[in-house]
């Protein structure tokens, strides 16, 4: 049933309450083909002005004028839309476009929710809420890396993609570990950072310094299979095996136990003749003996060493020994010193972060009497901290310039992965390098294998850094 002509409609704005004139009533027959882009540009422009009074003008006027209305739309128009809108509709659509965006959101929350780094075991939603969703990488570094600076400012020779590589190469090895739990000793991050690099420098002879159970003995058999292994230890590997599993090398050479000989002790000169080594460029040293870093290094530099790796590189403020890392953290270095103001920018952050990172250290755990900051809070420490005496700024100052006058390369290896893919709770990642796998690269995380191992085996991070020296 066909309608009666509908009365005119009334159309109000804020500051108009005119009648407007109704459109002109279109003829049901077929258009003169005469001239139908006229007829088109008018049914266009009264769909595009009726609300305002300009509709009534001419269309050579409207389209004449065109691009400067687009420009210049009163903000009545826009307004008068959208109430005309919700009142033909009522406020159905916008709940419904509403409800699948929190579905959405939810969906997305849920897809993702391998990505968010994971700040504290007992309290994600938390860590999520202080971190954000977004930015975790440039999170780290974010409080500094003080770095050693070589003498001629030469770096290492393999690059991140050598690191991926060799990630491939090693997850497989690493399953057949004889020691599956090493508790208090190496996780992944520094076994695979032992084995690239011995495996990188292939050096002639092996040596280090502090065995434990024997996995760094291990880690270095994997990287070479033929080459001799000197190791020294206050006990010997095979008096855990008692206990549980431990490894002892059959082409190693032991001064553990009551043949127990000190790495500064030991007459290198006679050990390296017995295993035929003529350049000691083609040695390389393993310190995991919890000692003065300075000190060992002296040590080997006397002995004429040139490549080592210390496994404990300890932040500044933490450990139970003299690091690289605290000989290095110095004013003058970039990422490097510290202040002691407790309502200073640093020292906020710290506070936070100390609630969500095992090892964050606060600035009240940072800074002794006095205001010493360096080495923790202004000692020494040695010996698995059985030995820490008070050092002067100044002679701290004078430690890191000696370093660098020998330093040829210094090379902190960089955390396997980020926090959100490894859920570890200990390092905080405001004083370490970006991850070899960043955070949100969960597709090459799983890809390389690394899914798994248990959540466990990277909680061991502590800056293991490659260095090596010349004398000046």
């Amino acid at each position: 049933m066909r309608k009666g002509p509908q009365s005119p409609t009334l159309f109000f704005t804020r500051s108009e309450t005119t009648k407007l004139e109704p459109l002109p009533q279109m003829p049901l027959s077929p258009p003169s083909q005469k001239n139908p882009p006229k007829m088109l540009e008018r049914v266009h422009s009264s769909r595009r002005y009726a609300s305002h009074p300009d509709a009534e003008n001419d269309d050579s006027d409207v389209a004449a004028d065109d691009s400067k209305t687009k420009k210049h739309l009163p903000i009545s128009f826009f307004t008068t839309r959208i109430t005309n809108y919700l009142t033909r509709n009522g406020p159905v659509w916008p709940c419904l476009l509403l409800l699948v965006f929190v579905l959405f959101l939810i969906f997305s929350l849920i897809y993702n929710s391998r990505r968010f780094v994971c700040v504290s075991p007992y309290d994600p939603a938390s860590r999520i809420g202080f971190f954000g969703f977004d930015g975790l990488e440039s999170d780290f570094g974010s409080l500094g890396v003080p770095w050693c600076r070589p003498k001629h400012g030469k770096t290492v020779d393999w690059t991140s993609k050598d690191l991926i590589k060799a990630l491939e190469v090693f997850v497989p090895i690493y399953e057949t570990r004889p020691i599956k739990n090493n508790m208090y000793g190496m996780g992944f991050d520094h076994s695979f950072g032992l084995w690239f690099i011995a495996q990188w420098l292939k050096p002639d002879l092996m040596i280090e310094s502090g065995a434990f159970k024997g996995h760094s003995t291990w880690v270095l058999r994997q990287a070479m299979p033929d080459k001799p292994i000197v190791s020294l230890s206050p006990r010997h590997p095979e008096k855990y095996l008692k206990k549980g599993p431990a490894y002892v090398d059959a082409n190693c050479t032991y001064f553990a136990g009551k043949d127990f000989v000190d790495f500064g002790s030991v007459d290198w000169e006679k050990v390296l003749k017995k295993h035929g080594i003529t350049d000691l460029s083609r040695v390389l040293i393993f310190f995991d003996d919890h000692q003065n870093e300075l000190k060992r290094i002296k040590q080997a530099l006397k002995a004429g060493f040139h490549h080592m790796v210390f496994e404990d590189n300890y932040d500044t403020g933490t450990g139970d020994h003299y690091s690289l890392r605290q000989i290095c953290d110095q004013s003058y270095i970039r990422g490097g010193g510290h202040s002691c103001f407790k309502d200073s920018d640093e020292a906020r952050i710290r506070s936070k972060r100390k609630h969500f990172w095992e090892k964050a250290v606060d600035i009240e755990e940072l800074c002794g009497p006095g205001e010493a900051w360096w080495g923790v809070r202004g000692y020494v420490r040695d010996n698995f901290n059985h030995s820490h005496k008070l050092i002067p700024y100044e002679a701290h100052f004078q430690n890191s310039r000696f370093v660098e006058s020998i330093l040829d390369v210094y090379w902190e290896l960089p955390p396997v992965a980020g926090p959100s893919l490894t859920h570890q709770t200990r390092y905080d990642p405001a004083r370490a390098p970006p991850p070899i796998v960043e955070d949100g690269r969960y597709g090459l995380f799983q890809r390389l294998g690394l899914t798994r191992f248990d959540t466990s085996v990277f909680n061991g991070y502590t800056q293991m850094v490659y260095i090596q020296i010349s004398k000046q």
